[in-house]
């Protein structure tokens, strides 16, 4: 099964006058098939970098980035993205949407809709399937944006972000889909966030960055997203002493990340 190996990747952001700024030093990190990662920190600490080299938005500076063997030198199939804001086209509807890069991989029509319907289904949303985007709530148009990720049957979903923009109830049942996606289709997921709540919740392995440069300071494996698996109570989870516990110290350790990058 395909691996994601992150080896060394540091990225070099040119500035002015001749100046440059380390915005990532020395990531490494690997995901298994199953594994949910989320990273955390600051602004600044390089997380969207990360990602858009996961991606292949941009290329690493030094280090590199493999997957299944294969070094990722630019966007692939292989990798979904689902961004802060959806990016849905609006003029087309929401099964056209979900199917859009089947289109561009020239899929046959009846094929396409075939796929876009069952990732539809997956998210709730088979019944809108013929609806324009704007005629759908911000939490549906973001789901459609989920399952237009998972149409190309990516081995890894990759995540910026994806529910800053929702409300807070609505949000928190994002938050469980997400987990039931991730629970029915084992795939690797690389979610940013700046809620530990949220990270805590959804991770198996939770990484805190430290700003200028970004670095991964602190790991922490963890199985809440499991257990809400396991109860389908999220309230009994995220009461969990130990859950409070971890919150309060991931916290603290996000408001002390320049000290903790001076000290580097």
């Amino acid at each position: 099964m395909a691996k994601l190996q992150i080896s060394h990747v540091s990225v070099n952001y040119a500035g002015t006058a001749g100046g440059s700024t380390l915005a990532l030093s020395d990531v490494n990190l690997a995901l298994d098939p199953g594994d949910f990662v989320v990273a955390l920190g600051a602004s600044g600490c390089g997380k969207t970098t990360l990602l858009s080299c996961i991606a292949g938005f941009m290329q690493p500076s030094e280090g590199e980035i493999v997957l299944g063997g294969r070094k990722v030198e630019g966007p692939g199939a292989e990798r979904g993205v689902v961004f802060q804001k959806h990016a849905l086209m609006p003029w087309l509807n929401v099964v056209d949407n979900v199917a859009f890069g089947l289109r561009m991989r020239h899929v046959p029509k009846a094929e396409r809709d075939r796929i876009a319907l069952d990732k539809l289904r997956l998210v709730g949303l088979e019944k809108f399937a013929r609806h324009p985007v704007y005629q759908i709530s911000g939490g549906m148009q973001q789901r459609v944006g989920l399952a237009r990720a998972l149409a190309s049957d990516p081995e890894v979903m990759l995540m910026d972000e994806p529910l800053g923009a929702l409300d807070a109830l609505t949000r928190e049942q994002q938050q469980e889909l997400i987990l039931d996606l991730w629970w029915k289709t084992r795939k690797m997921f690389f979610f940013i966030t700046h809620s530990v709540e949220e990270a805590l919740f959804l991770a198996t392995e939770l990484i805190v960055m430290t700003p200028s440069p970004g670095r991964i300071a602190h790991r922490y494996r963890v199985e809440f997203g499991r257990r809400f698996i396991d109860n389908r109570d999220a309230r009994k989870v995220k009461a969990d002493p130990e859950f409070i516990r971890l919150r309060e110290e991931i916290l603290q350790l996000i408001h002390s990340a320049p000290d903790v990058a001076e000290a580097a």
